[in-house]
């Protein structure tokens, strides 16, 4: 999932960056409102991290922007304004969750998963036919089979499994899996949409296609029997 950080604190948004990498997210920066403005235009996130307090103005204009978009991402708000009628405000302004400074990693990254769970229907597992994919633990499973993803081909194959049978372009996934930094014109989806088939493949029947010059497609009843159709 890409997430988008608002927070101009540079050692905060390091450790932000470095930790959310890990966890398996594409991340882009914003120090300030403006950018913070220009980065939503433009680019469709999941989960925006703000801060409130920015060198340029309040956090809340940001929050108002990104929910004027429909099906906008999830407002995440990190910020050291710790009284009551802050927190009842940045939830009145469309803040879906309100986290205050300093805080813990392990809390953030589970306050992360249970907003995003939400988008799957409230549970960290996703399965499409003999396929099971668990966000929480970064876990997928085709059968009983563990699949032994980098945090990309997880991020890919997630954006699959919640679009079961749709034709998804290569752009979309590096749009979706991957951060501004990635550059649109190497092969980088095409290499790991491949790893990724064919970790999932092995000695068993493929489940992604290829179309040609249209892009990717994982089957929607994959792995089921013709029985059991």
């Amino acid at each position: 999932m890409r997430l988008l950080v608002v927070e101009d604190e540079e050692d905060l948004v390091v450790a932000l960056k470095v930790g959310l990498v890990r966890a398996g997210y594409a991340v882009d920066v914003a120090p300030d409102v403006d950018t913070a403005t220009e980065k939503l235009a433009v680019n469709d996130y999941d989960l925006v991290l703000l801060d409130l307090n920015l060198p340029d103005g309040d956090g809340f204009s940001v929050c108002r922007a990104a929910r004027a978009t429909p099906g906008g991402p999830r407002i995440l708000m990190l910020t050291a304004r710790d009284r009551l009628a802050d927190r009842v405000r940045g939830l009145d302004e469309g803040a879906d969750d309100y986290l205050v400074k300093p805080f813990m990693l392990p809390e953030l990254l589970a306050r992360i998963r249970a907003l995003l769970r939400r988008e799957d229907g409230g549970t960290s597992v996703v399965e499409v036919g003999e396929l099971r994919l668990d966000t929480a633990r970064f876990e997928a499973f085709r059968g009983d089979r563990p699949l032994h993803l980098t945090p990309k081909e997880f991020g890919v194959l997630h954006y699959l499994m919640t679009r079961p049978g749709r034709v998804v372009p290569a752009e979309e996934l590096l749009e979706h899996v991957w951060d501004e930094n990635a550059d649109p014109f190497t092969n980088t989806v095409r290499v790991t949409v491949g790893s990724l088939r064919r970790k999932i493949t092995g000695d068993e029947e493929p489940l992604i296609e290829t179309v040609i010059r249209q892009g990717y497609r994982l089957k929607e009843d994959n792995g089921l029997r013709e029985d059991a159709r």
